[in-house]
């Protein structure tokens, strides 16, 4: 890592062949304060350490010479074809990795037919974003893929409902309602260039604690993190599905899905919020329980190859989402680099379908694992 960040290469080199190779060159294209940012996460990161951790607890168990001929790893998801059970999770500021950030990842997604969440905080509007993917799968000749936007509520709903009714119109196919961020830490000051491109004009809360007063409840920081209201408000002012984000356990998940959420997404906010929570792979099972089947499941959270991704798929998880290797992609080589990192992460998933004995994703069951605890 350098002072002075080296420019995205232009080709990709021979040399990286999987996600964590784009991880080990990333910092020499980044900022300093922004690898820092995008690699921390809260706390002493015991939870950021347990996203990769749960990893290797698991090993697979093959079938031998099993039936493969017609296999592929297409899901549907609300009524979309996805060309994998993959998608890229919302993530703010992307240009901070790259100067066309969502740009670049939604015209990756296109190309590799793969579905994006945007978010709130991207750093280029909403409606930019749906028109270059639609502009960039015309100039392929296929269908632009499955766009959802992610909502942080606003302290007034007048403006969430603005976003909302944004997103609708720009042909967003879902709303994913993130419930566990609106405490955190605050993040690294912005640099010139990189704004919330979302929320040009409207009011940004901003909380600072004194000694000996309020530090966070009692506090419109606290008084406006989201509730079950809030839920069933948004329920009414939309038909598109909503897929509720965050750590959502056992009784949680089950209201959810009866107060009208059409999905779940099991996630710590990337080891970012609360330190100490578990890994999402370790709860997935007790959310299949308990929801029953009823909705579909989709997990983020230290996802790094095709093997990380069957391992979720075994224990009940319909999709996986890939978050920080954007980052590193971009910053690497831009879209081409984003695209790469696409087709490296299905082509593993493949592979260890096939190895698995797995010709479709319905295939892949819990009894291919083994719990090594």
């Amino acid at each position: 890592m350098t002072d002075t960040p080296l420019p995205p290469l232009t080709q990709i080199p021979a040399d990286l062949r999987s996600l964590a190779d784009y991880e080990r060159r990333a910092p020499a294209h980044l900022a300093p304060e922004v690898w820092q940012h995008i690699q921390e996460g809260s706390g002493t990161e015991q939870t950021l350490r347990a996203n990769r951790e749960v990893f290797p607890r698991l090993a697979f168990r093959p079938r031998a010479m099993a039936e493969l001929r017609g296999g592929h790893s297409v899901i549907e998801l609300f009524g979309r074809r996805h060309a994998a059970p993959l998608m890229l999770a919302p993530l703010a500021y992307q240009r901070l990795a790259h100067p066309d950030g969502e740009l670049a990842a939604v015209r990756a997604a296109a190309a590799l037919d793969t579905g994006m969440i945007v978010s709130t905080l991207s750093s280029v509007r909403l409606e930019e974003i749906a028109a270059a993917a639609h502009a960039f799968a015309r100039e392929l000749g296929k269908q632009a893929p499955p766009l959802w936007f992610q909502l942080y509520l606003q302290p007034e709903r007048e403006h969430s409902l603005a976003l909302l009714h944004r997103a609708e119109a720009a042909g967003y196919e879902a709303i994913v309602l993130t419930i566990d961020a609106a405490i955190k830490p605050s993040g690294m000051a912005l640099p010139p260039g990189v704004v919330a491109a979302n929320l040009a004009g409207m009011p940004q809360a901003r909380q600072t604690a004194t000694p000996g007063g309020r530090i966070l409840l009692g506090t419109p920081l606290a008084d406006r993190a989201p509730r079950w209201e809030d839920l069933a408000w948004l329920r009414q002012e939309t038909r598109l599905p909503i897929l509720v984000k965050g750590m959502v356990l056992g009784e949680d998940a089950a209201r959810a899905v009866d107060m009208g959420a059409d999905g779940l997404i099991v996630s710590n906010h990337g080891g970012r919020v609360l330190d100490g929570l578990p890994s999402a792979l370790d709860v997935i099972e007790e959310l299949a329980e308990t929801t029953e089947g009823r909705v579909p499941l989709l997990i983020d959270g230290g996802f790094r190859s095709g093997t990380d991704i069957v391992k979720a798929l075994a224990l009940g998880a319909s999709s996986v989402l890939i978050g920080r290797p954007q980052m590193h992609a971009l910053a690497v080589a831009g879209m081409p680099g984003m695209a790469h990192a696409l087709h490296l992460l299905r082509a593993e998933l493949e592979a260890a379908m096939a190895q698995l004995g797995c010709a479709t994703v319905a295939d892949i069951t819990r009894e291919k694992l083994i719990d090594r605890r």
